[in-house]
């Protein structure tokens, strides 16, 4: 097995060539009850404000990483690239499940993260937004629509308990977060400027409160217990590999997030954390549409924030779907209405097949953008999602540099 910590030597490839049953839906009420007893848990100690994260906001604006599938299209990775020896019998097409290139081109994903740290990154992403095995189950397990069925809780339930899904998501959950450690306390040393690693936990590629079929509205292929599973399983080697903060990001779906929130608490709870007072701060990040919902449970800027504001998140804000001059409206909202901090990473605008990374912003105009937020008082994270390179960043650490950070007061305290 290679080497999946950070150090070996990056070697690229050639450019290539020019133009290559019974239904289970868990009851609403129950959940409501769960996250009210989070809410007024007696053993909950919130303690972000002693997070140096937290800390650092309080003083300047701090700057999240950009787009790691926009960067690592970059590199001219191939389907032999991506598959190496380990994956190379693979049956499906491997090279859109960007978060293995973390296990089969390490050196690749390590020189990203680099980059972005060089740019001036306070915050690296873990390379995790589809590592779990619902996700993973993609590109490794035959798809039963092809052959008349149909994805349902019990195929679901087959994949939360296939062994090499189970081991694959966490090898890619620790070791995305150890190769991140290793380059974030690497630039912190070298620095004196402390740097952070956060887990990331993406939305999945099903959604737990719409149904895929327009003839059966109350179905659902996977159950609020499945996905509360999945991600607890990304959390525990998250949190094994040193991240920093856990981020629960690009929300498109708000029973999706609750699911993953709720992992973390139980997490939290049987690991010990709580009780050891060592929780990691919890950052939330959803997308909207064009109209400032998010994108499939429909629940605007406000409704959003009451939905998650009982898990006192160290910052809340939006990522990705739209470009800064439209989520601008939203943002404000947000801001006004939250009061924990807020942070930004719209995509580098709309999506444009002419442009080298697909959308339409340069790095200067990124800069640009996201000074307004910045000077508009809205923001303590602000960074780029889709279509943001290195260099994009670079441009929004410029732009930021003497802006003021959104002013933040201290977040309530369970008794």
């Amino acid at each position: 097995m290679q080497n999946q910590i950070c150090g070996g030597a990056l070697s690229l490839p050639e450019p290539p060539p020019e133009g290559h049953p019974q239904r289970t839906v868990p009851n609403a009420i129950r959940y409501h009850l769960i996250f009210a007893m989070i809410s007024n848990s007696p053993t909950l100690r919130y303690t972000a404000t002693d997070h140096p994260l937290y800390r650092v906001m309080q003083q300047r604006i701090a700057i999240i990483d950009g787009a790691m599938g926009t960067t690592i299209r970059s590199y001219g990775m191939t389907e032999a690239n991506m598959r190496g020896d380990r994956f190379k019998n693979a049956d499906k097409d491997l090279l859109n499940n960007g978060d293995l290139f973390s296990l089969t081109q390490p050196a690749m994903i390590c020189d990203i993260h680099r980059r972005f740290l060089d740019a001036g990154a306070d915050i690296i992403e873990t390379n995790t937004f589809s590592a779990t095995g619902i996700a993973q189950s993609e590109f490794f397990v035959e798809d039963p629509r092809e052959h008349g069925g149909r994805k349902d809780p019990d195929f679901y339930a087959g994949i939360l308990e296939n062994s090499f899904l189970n081991d694959l998501a966490w090898e890619i959950n620790e070791q995305s977060a150890r190769q991140c450690r290793q380059l974030a306390d690497r630039f912190s040393n070298e620095t004196g400027r402390q740097r952070f690693v956060a887990g990331s936990i993406g939305p999945l590629t099903v959604s737990l409160s719409n149904s895929p079929d327009a003839d059966d509205p109350g179905f659902r292929v996977v159950t609020f217990d499945q996905v509360l599973k999945a991600y607890k399983h990304q959390v525990r080697a998250l949190i094994a590999g040193g991240s920093d903060t856990l981020i629960v990001e690009t929300i498109f779906d708000s029973l999706n997030a609750k699911a993953a929130l709720v992992a973390i608490r139980e997490v939290y709870d049987e690991d010990g954390l709580t009780a050891k007072g060592t929780e990691l701060p919890i950052m939330i990040s959803a997308a909207v549409g064009l109209g400032g919902e998010t994108m499939i449970s429909a629940q605007t800027v406000e409704a959003f924030w009451n939905a998650v504001a009982h898990v006192r998140p160290i910052s809340v804000g939006l990522n990705c779907s739209i470009g800064p001059d439209l989520m601008y409206p939203f943002l404000a909202e947000l801001s006004q209405k939250a009061d924990v901090a807020i942070s930004a990473y719209p995509n580098a605008g709309l999506p444009n097949p002419l442009s080298p990374t697909g959308f339409d912003l340069e790095p200067e105009d990124m800069g640009r953008f996201l000074g307004g937020f910045a000077q508009d008082g809205l923001i303590n994270i602000a960074g780029g999602c889709c279509g943001n390179t290195p260099d994009h960043i670079a441009a929004i650490a410029r732009a930021l540099e003497h802006k003021q950070p959104r002013p933040l007061t201290a977040p309530a305290v369970a008794a």
